[in-house]
């Protein structure tokens, strides 16, 4: 947790640049996939493989294929970004194997179960963008994409973000990691746990019920994240009610972050539901968590 790192941002987009497509954790449903490419192809040039559509179990076919897949693409030193075509589980999977170190400076994009891929990218100080997968872009509102090509083109810093909720006041700064709570606590004790001293910490899942919440949050404490992060930024935390309960999701992470006693806000539009704007993990941020406002405090790319 006390990795110094010197943050490596990637070189930004410009229309009509070659992009990756990955697959590298679920199957998915073909007609979302197709809306969200058609997306970026409005302004990218999109590539992906023929087997993308494999399918294994649960998987988007076999460890051997999936991190070839994206083996390759972090290895393309003539494409600029690598997105994910959806979440859902087997990223982990592949770490040991991927080539991370001799990785091009493309952007990556996605989130959920990419959080692995994540962790093990800043665990290395690269930049990279919790973000919708193509399987949820085409459902995005257009503000959501045009914020999501401005992050990846232009140097300079992004609009701020709004939550709806102060679950602890306070400021914090710091450089933002995380992505989602049950992924990141999986990392805890491996080498691809993202730097976290001085850090804001950001947190969303989904269909995890209220109890579930608490223990990932629990292990997190138990494993001294919340001593060495400054403060905590709460995404959507979606389908995670608990059917007849007196008590709300919400109602147990505003108890847990109030015991973690950091600068808290939550309800910000970011994770599993209908909107989720993308933000640039690596990157300074400050949280206003009595204004439950996230600014950030630098661009995602290079000059």
């Amino acid at each position: 947790m006390n990795r110094p790192v010197r943050w490596l941002k990637p070189l930004p987009l410009r229309p009509r640049d070659a992009v990756h497509v990955v697959a590298p954790s679920g199957p998915f449903d073909r007609p979302s996939f197709e809306a969200g490419l058609a997306v970026i192809a409005e302004r990218y040039s999109p590539v992906h493989g023929p087997d993308i559509f494999a399918a294994h179990r649960y998987l988007a076919g076999d460890d051997a294929r999936r991190g070839g897949e994206l083996s390759r693409a972090l290895l393309d030193r003539d494409a600029r970004a690598i997105f994910s075509a959806r979440g859902g589980y087997g990223s982990a999977r592949l770490l040991p194997d991927l080539p991370f170190a001799d990785a091009s400076h493309a952007a990556f994009i996605g989130f959920s179960d990419l959080t692995s891929v994540h962790g093990a990218l800043q665990a290395l100080g690269r930049v990279s963008f919790h973000g919708p997968v193509l399987t949820q872009l085409g459902r995005q509102p257009p503000a959501v994409r045009e914020y999501l090509f401005r992050l990846l083109e232009s140097p300079e810093a992004p609009p701020p973000l709004t939550g709806s909720a102060t679950y602890v006041p306070g400021m914090a700064e710091g450089h933002l990691v995380g992505g989602n709570l049950s992924v990141l606590s999986r990392l805890i004790g491996t080498s691809y746990m993202p730097p976290l001293d001085g850090a804001v910490l950001l947190l969303e899942d989904v269909t995890e019920r209220p109890y579930r919440i608490d223990r990932m949050w629990t292990h997190l404490r138990l494993a001294g994240v919340f001593s060495h992060v400054r403060g905590i930024v709460l995404g959507d935390f979606t389908g995670c009610e608990e059917k007849g309960a007196d008590y709300s999701s919400a109602d147990v992470l505003r108890e847990l972050a109030r015991e973690a006693g950091l600068p808290c806000a939550a309800g910000f539009p970011i994770g599993h539901g209908d909107i989720n704007y993308p933000v640039a993990l690596g990157t300074q941020v400050r949280l206003d968590a009595d204004a439950a406002r996230l600014t950030f405090l630098e661009g995602a790319v290079r000059a």
